[in-house]
């Protein structure tokens, strides 16, 4: 009897001190969304009619090779001009933030993930990257003191912005149900008690940034958080920019086709949105 209870006591401990030896990896959102562009004065007349103003660019021989639109502070839309016809136009990749980048690459290696070294960006701040499920490019990124991003801060947040959170991303997957696997057990995401519609449940975010990552078998849409959805259609009216109303959400087309949705959002506290301090800036 002694030793039934030793080996039943063995049974629950032992995945819990091997469970808390992982450390943790929380996100603190979503930096950014990157997208490439046949057009990059098309696109920015485009964004900016949003209420996004450009915040700063990067330029490579002499040719802006990057343009960064904000959202807030802390998020952005990353635009590529398409440099040859051999790229394809059309969404790039999603970016991650941490406060804590080589803490957040620790806890990836201990779950068996392969990220790419810790190393300086074009912008000034610390970058990693990871292959996801069906090979896309995931980016990690912390924002430094001096970066281009943290010198813009309180700058460029156009007062007609019409939304001041990405708070999703929808990515699309041929294989959604792996690729969710791959979100929830090695990354760490869990599902929302909120459907974002019929079958389609958000991953949100390990942490406490509120917001999530859909995965669909459908397109990649950046999915921006609004306080009225009536409001926000008024706004896009003034701007004649067109869209398609499906029950308590707005969907835009950018000139690529790329896909943005406006809508509402209810946190898992009930709140309509996240209750985050630089939402309001």
């Amino acid at each position: 009897m002694r030793l039934f209870r030793i080996c039943l006591l063995a049974l629950f401990l032992f995945p819990t001190l091997a469970t808390a030896q992982i450390p943790t990896a929380t996100l603190a959102g979503i930096a950014h969304v990157a997208i490439r562009v046949s057009d990059l004065t098309r696109s920015r007349d485009f964004y900016q009619k949003l209420g996004f103003e450009q915040a700063f660019t990067l330029s490579k021989d002499g040719k802006t090779s990057e343009a960064f639109f904000k959202v807030n502070d802390h998020q952005f839309i990353e635009i590529y001009p398409q440099q040859d016809p051999s790229q394809p136009i059309g969404f790039m990749h999603l970016c991650f933030e941490s406060t804590d980048l080589a803490a957040l690459h620790r806890a990836y290696l201990a779950r068996t993930l392969t990220p790419t070294p810790v190393q300086h960006a074009g912008a000034g701040n610390l970058l990693f990257t990871m292959v996801g499920p069906e090979e896309q490019n995931i980016e990690y990124t912390q924002y430094m003191p001096g970066s281009l991003h943290s010198k813009d801060q309180g700058q460029h947040l156009g007062a007609q912005r019409i939304s001041k959170q990405i708070w999703g991303v929808s990515l699309r997957m041929e294989d959604p149900v792996a690729a969710r696997t791959f979100y929830e057990q090695m990354m760490g995401f869990h599902e929302s008690r909120n459907a974002l519609e019929p079958g389609l449940i958000p991953l949100l975010l390990p942490g406490t940034s509120g917001q999530a990552v859909e995965i669909t078998p459908g397109a990649d849409q950046v999915l921006f958080a609004v306080p009225s959805v009536r409001h926000a259609a008024a706004q896009l009216n003034e701007a004649h920019i067109g869209f398609e109303k499906h029950d308590s959400m707005l969907t835009v087309q950018d000139p690529d086709g790329n896909r943005l949705v406006f809508l509402t959002v209810q946190s898992e506290t009930g709140w309509r949105l996240p209750q985050i301090p630089w939402l309001t800036r």
